[in-house]
């Protein structure tokens, strides 16, 4: 059986990750190691907990003797790396604690993987990033593999040196290494500090949603459902030392997102259209706010022949029936209650 590490598997996207990978391969066993931070959820993944082929460790990246054990004691065959400090106004307020896990994190990663696998082939570690690295665009072109990386805010710098670290140790010590850089995900399961499950929640609230300067700057969303399958494609087939650019292909202003939000929200709770958009409230720019992110995503597709499978309205669609559907996940990630779920279902 081969035997998978996934780290931030309790997250947004690694638990998307975890729960593909532990019901499409059976003959893989999947370790998620994750510190269970604040954006670290285990309810996320309630449906594969009692799998036979998933074990959770809660652990920390950065616990050089934590990992060293784990890797003796199952000698991975690979590593899906996507724990990581991921909120860009978090990154502002503290961008040491983005530092220690983005970077130091990665690094002890590495350096683990490296005192293990040491003469033994077919080892993969796969190091999964953000566009964000690539810096902010103007109005036309796109972030392609070859874009000079740029990044502008403490979150965006703390993965461009994650990102070099893994390059440098495929040129450095020949470790079998692999990066992905995506666009902004949407989905089920996203923290609601974040711009889409923040505005669903705040209109279900009655609450004010906030959208940063005139709501014009401009990013790419993909379904994270279509990124864990993105992910899945390049792990098994994507070329070692290669870089792969994971987009969906479709641009939103922040504005026309919210308002599209809004209209959604207004037809699935019976509201006057135009309801919604009455809680649409400017807020003073985010400091360093990139204006526009776009990927240009045609190696993936040509080479692994990966494309998203959703068109846009209708994700979003799915996402906002997800959230009016599971108002209890919602409740406890409000309240702080899921952070009790560890201690409740994994002390015993």
């Amino acid at each position: 059986m081969k035997k998978v590490l996934i780290t931030g598997g309790a997250g947004f996207i690694g638990s998307h990750v975890v729960r593909l990978f532990v019901k499409k391969y059976p003959e893989y066993h999947v370790f998620n190691l994750d510190k269970l931070t604040y954006a670290g959820n285990l309810e996320n993944l309630r449906d594969v907990e009692a799998a036979p082929n998933y074990t959770f460790i809660k652990g920390d990246i950065c616990d050089a003797s934590l990992l060293e054990e784990l890797f003796k004691k199952n000698d991975f065959d690979g590593v899906i790396h996507l724990a990581a400090e991921s909120h860009v106004d978090r990154s502002i307020s503290n961008p040491m604690a983005f530092v220690e896990t983005n970077v130091l994190g990665t690094v002890t990663l590495l350096n683990a993987a490296k005192a293990n696998w040491k003469g033994k082939p077919g080892k993969r570690f796969y190091h999964v990033s953000t566009d964000e690295v690539y810096g902010s665009l103007g109005a036309e072109g796109y972030f392609t593999e070859a874009t000079p990386y740029d990044p502008k805010s403490p979150y965006s710098a703390s993965k461009a040196a994650s990102d070099h670290f893994v390059r440098a140790y495929h040129n450095t010590y020949q470790l079998p290494v692999i990066i992905s850089n995506c666009s902004n995900n949407y989905g089920s399961f996203h923290f609601p500090e974040k711009l889409i499950p923040l505005t669903i929640h705040n209109i279900q609230q009655g609450k004010s949603i906030p959208v940063y300067g005139k709501g014009e700057n401009i990013r790419d969303w993909l379904f994270v459902e279509d990124h864990a399958i993105a992910i899945d494609v390049i792990y098994h087939k994507g070329k070692t030392g290669e870089t792969y650019n994971i987009g969906g292909f479709n641009e939103w202003t922040n504005i026309d997102l919210v308002r599209l939000l809004c209209k959604i929200m207004d037809r699935k709770l019976g509201h006057v259209p135009g309801t919604s958009d009455r809680l649409i409230t400017f807020v003073t720019d985010r400091a360093g706010h990139d204006l526009r992110y776009a990927i240009d995503a045609s190696k993936l597709k040509n080479e692994l022949g990966w494309e998203p499978s959703l068109q846009f309205e209708e994700g979003l669609e799915k996402t906002v029936d997800w959230y009016l559907e599971n108002q209890d996940w919602l409740s406890d990630v409000t309240s702080g209650e899921y952070q009790n779920y560890y201690n409740a279902h994994y002390q015993q």
